[in-house]
């Protein structure tokens, strides 16, 4: 199959559900839990037993406040996560989180088909590059600043209005610099530079973002503003992980990226079943 927009080629409707495969030894969620081949393997088994659709391995933590690794320190978590992902499932999407180019082109010879870029290509200058000789899909996130210092009093005047001016910039950017309009995707950027107010307002309005035109990607799972709002740790978050998911289904969200796959799809099935009920 041509790894052209793979993510339209998914069964069944939207959301897809993309399962969250963090290799690093310091992610918010599940840091240093996924570090061996086996550990990979079982994880990515249960993920797609639980209904996932794709799968996103990122080797770099982007929680608030850290440091980026270099690209070796990358490539040494990524490749071996897909190569053993592949292996076992010869077909299952995989989306490769970076924002640097070797990597993403490393990974794509590895096995990966899509590219998750948390800097919507800003980052690495070549990553449109490597983007568009392979044609494969791009996922274009909004974030204010850097992980490292992105939830430093981050500050709007109209959260929804620039975050939709944003991404119209970098999509029109992606085109101009050769990537195909099929294979993009956006991603208003819950939890990334922004307060507990500006991601409820984005949640609110997830629908003003299908005005760009492309697949829209939510990836609120486990946020840190679930647990201001509610007072929970980081591994009592998936119940309302599954909620918000439920009420994304209205807004039209066309893939959620969540930690706990199984919760997620019940919730997503409801909302679809009382969304298709005359």
């Amino acid at each position: 199959m041509s790894p052209q927009a793979i993510w339209q080629h998914l069964p069944g409707v939207p959301p897809r559900l993309m399962g969250v495969l963090n290799v690093t030894p310091d992610s918010f969620s599940d840091g240093g839990r996924f570090t061996s081949a086996e550990a990979v393997v079982q994880q990515t088994q249960e993920l797609i037993a639980a209904g996932a659709d794709l799968i996103d391995i990122g080797g770099e933590s982007s929680r608030p406040f850290s440091d980026p690794v270099s690209i070796d320190a990358e490539l040494g978590r990524v490749l071996p996560a897909i190569q053993a992902v592949r292996r076992q499932h010869p077909t299952i999407p995989i989306s490769i989180d970076t924002t640097k180019a070797e990597v993403a082109r490393l990974s794509i010879a590895a096995g990966a088909t899509i590219i998750n870029d948390i800097s919507a290509l800003r980052f690495d200058p070549t990553m449109a590059e490597v983007a568009a000789r392979h044609q494969v899909p791009v996922i274009l996130m909004h974030m204010l600043g850097t992980p490292k210092d992105m939830q430093v009093e981050p500050r709007y005047t109209d959260v929804v209005a620039e975050i939709l001016a944003f991404l119209a910039e970098r999509t029109a950017w992606a085109l101009d610099h050769g990537i195909q309009r099929h294979n993009l995707i956006v991603d208003p950027g819950i939890g990334f530079g922004k307060s507990v107010t500006h991601n409820l307002t984005i949640l609110k309005h997830l629908h003003r973002f299908r005005e760009l035109g492309y697949p829209l990607l939510l990836g609120h799972s486990r946020k840190a503003f679930i647990g201001k709002i509610l007072g929970l740790e980081v591994t009592e978050r998936d119940i309302p992980t599954a909620t918000i998911a439920a009420l994304a289904v209205r807004e039209g969200v066309d893939i959620i990226r969540v930690h706990d796959v199984a919760l997620t799809r019940q919730a997503v099935q409801l909302a679809a079943a009382v969304e298709a009920a005359p």
